[in-house]
């Protein structure tokens, strides 16, 4: 056997496994392995427009929690001021109609000392002429001196 000559086809046969796998398996090779780093890269590229929204959503929903408690803390304060006006209102209801009864109390009473100083006139009237009639020792026409009684009421 020469040694050249299978130098020579050794070297042959390996030109054209190195031609054959350059022209028919390194190209789809080299698309599967682009294709693996695009998908890789977009991936990639994916997760870090991911992670921006993430931190764009988490600081709205910070900026919808702080609109939220201050709506809360108005809406609050709207109550509580509806609750003290309700309650100054009340009061303020309360202090008239208070007011309004002792009013309505006290023009009852002065009725009331207006008909006992009638009633007491009356029965002083009557003593008067009860008194008189007996100091005459004689009876006193009462219808007579109706004008005499009405002038004594007055005077009391």
């Amino acid at each position: 056997m020469n040694i050249n000559l299978t130098l020579l086809m050794q070297a042959v046969a390996f030109a054209a496994f190195i031609w054959f796998t350059a022209r028919f398996i390194w190209p789809p090779l080299m698309r599967a392995i682009e294709t693996r780093q695009k998908t890789i890269a977009d991936g990639l590229a994916a997760g870090e427009q991911g992670r921006q929204s993430l931190a764009t959503a988490e600081k709205r929903i910070s900026e919808l929690i702080d609109d939220a408690k201050a709506k809360a803390a108005e809406i609050v304060a709207q109550g509580e001021k509806f609750r003290v006006d309700t309650v100054e209102q009340a009061k303020a209801e309360a202090k008239l109609e208070a007011d309004r009864i002792l009013a309505a109390a006290k023009a009852e009473v002065e009725q009331e000392v207006a008909r006992a100083r009638e009633h007491l006139r009356e029965q002083v009237a009557v003593l008067a002429v009860a008194g008189a009639e007996k100091i005459l020792s004689r009876e006193v026409d009462a219808r007579a001196h109706a004008d005499l009684l009405d002038a004594i009421k007055r005077q009391i």
